[in-house]
């Protein structure tokens, strides 16, 4: 049987109950992880985990103090489409964002990952990197990283603190004040500039044109696959949600566009053109030749700018990850100059060590064993496709049971829809955020979907996740059951650190 902490009928908040109820691993198979993260990380920068709380219970304070703050702002779902704010706080801090060069991303799916594997490849040819993203798994420090590990919560909190009289300055001088993601954008643009960094790897928040980010000028612009999300604000097509995005492609700079929908790659193209901008397109100029499942990944032949690239092992699974590690490498061969001031590609043997160092926390990550829980991101019906298809690919599971937990402002029935075939049955939850889909209006959706017989409804996170494990384990030990907590990055977030991962 499951050993989640049991339910504690007098709690009060929720979430930090549960957070000091979290369970422990097994230690064998800590043991085996331990090991397996240490031989990874001999290739590339290093790699840390998701952040837990600092130990140091007076730093904690500082970044609780700091997190509390930050909560009075507009949060990331609340948009004024300018980037006047986030200019004036750049111009009253001396352009931090000018003092290095930057690979910028934007898309719909994969910029994370993305990100991630473009900081592995430039970190393994000894550069100084500094990433931004968005949102984050657990820990708010995660969203900016420093040589390839989240920035400390000391430091998260001394650059707040260096940062916020120019902060509370721009607030006076502005119609509305800095919002959370301004504040931690001008913050991130700020610590690379005091590292300082030999390169900038920053993730949009949403959109491009008037995303906080783009007061940079990126040397390289990454376009990972567009589809339908935030519409609302957006557009409602592909090529509309283009036009935003392409907002990123400044004049003189190389442009590299996974495989896009037709009338997205339409907008792009035109944009690259009236700016002068380099393009190079995932399936023409480079791509995957091609991939085999292998154990804890997949071993890929890629066609960079400069050849191909063999014997390529990367610890993710499905499909799209093969994808997102093409654009990221083409990404670096332009930033290095490949194709077109140098024509030798990159160093194959730092290529391969630095993608086989590449981790993604909430993306098909295994949490654990007997029955075995997979946590992934997904939140929208593409991103859910996708998902779907690896977990096919990657895992043997005789019996597929979904926790889903959903933000009300997504495509919720296109994600269900998506995952309807590899699930047995689904237990429909709800995060602690203020977003979260209401549990039962969820369930609503999930049993016209999936029949009233397939549906559970468990409100609270660690009842579904002990519910779907109980599902799984119905199979027996051996029988090949698994668990996939999905439906947004605030549930596998909480999921990861109810089952021992924070």
């Amino acid at each position: 049987m499951s050993d989640l902490p049991p339910r504690d009928p007098n709690e009060s908040d929720p979430f930090e109950q549960i957070v000091e109820a979290e369970t422990g691993r097994d230690p064998d198979l800590a043991v085996i992880e331990a090991g397996s993260r240490t031989l990874r990380t001999q290739g590339g920068p290093p790699q840390a985990d998701v952040p837990t709380r600092p130990e140091d219970p007076e730093v904690d304070k500082a970044l609780r103090e700091v997190e509390a703050e930050l909560a009075t702002r507009w949060g990331e779902t609340k948009l004024e489409p300018s980037v006047s704010r986030i200019s004036a706080l750049m111009d009253v801090l001396g352009e931090p964002q000018r003092s290095y060069p930057s690979i910028h991303i934007t898309g719909t799916n994969g910029k994370t990952s993305t990100a991630r594997m473009i900081e592995a490849l430039l970190g393994a040819f000894e550069l100084r990197t500094g990433r931004y993203t968005s949102p984050h798994v657990q820990s708010i420090t995660e969203r900016i990283s420093l040589d390839g590990a989240p920035i400390a919560a000391e430091r998260f909190v001394e650059t707040y603190q260096d940062i916020k009289p120019y902060i509370e300055m721009v607030d006076a001088a502005q119609e509305y004040r800095l919002s959370f993601f301004e504040v931690l954008t001008g913050m991130a643009y700020a610590a690379f500039a005091d590292a300082p960094v030999d390169v900038a790897v920053v993730e949009v928040g949403m959109g491009g044109s008037w995303d906080a980010t783009n007061v940079i000028d990126g040397d390289v612009a990454v376009v990972t696959p567009i589809d339908l999300d935030h519409t609302d604000r957006l557009g409602s097509t592909p090529g509309e949600i283009a036009g935003e995005k392409g907002g990123i492609i400044k004049s003189g700079s190389t442009v590299i566009l996974a495989q896009q929908p037709v009338d997205a790659a339409q907008v792009l193209l035109k944009k690259a053109v009236e700016v002068d901008a380099t393009v190079a397109r995932e399936g023409l100029e480079f791509g995957v030749v091609s991939r085999q499942v292998a154990v804890g990944g997949q071993l890929l032949t890629l066609r960079g700018l400069g050849g191909e690239y063999d014997e390529v092992y990367l610890p993710l699974h499905g499909a799209y990850q093969a994808h997102n590690a093409a654009v990221a490498l083409a990404a670096v061969e332009a930033f290095f100059g490949v194709g077109s001031q140098r024509p030798e590609p990159l160093d194959i043997d730092t290529v391969r060590k630095a993608f086989a160092s590449v981790s993604s926390p909430g993306r098909l990550e295994v949490v654990r064993r007997s029955p075995t829980i997979v946590l992934d991101a997904a939140h929208n019906p593409a991103g859910a496709r996708a998902t779907a298809e690896a977990v096919s690919e990657a895992f043997d599971f005789s019996r597929l049971i979904g926790v889903v937990g959903a933000s009300g402002d997504k495509n919720v029935r296109g994600l269900l829809e998506a995952f309807e075939p590899i699930f047995a049955e689904v237990v429909v939850t709800q995060n602690s955020s203020h977003r979260a889909m209401d549990a039962d209006e969820l369930a609503a959706i999930a049993v016209e979907v999936f029949g009233e017989e397939r549906v559970q409804v468990e409100p609270r996170l660690p009842d579904a996740l002990e519910a779907a494990i109980t599902l799984a384990e119905e199979e027996g030990e051996y029988a090949g059951a698994g668990v996939l907590v999905t439906g947004s990055v605030i549930t596998v977030g909480e999921a990861r650190l109810l089952l021992g991962k924070g």
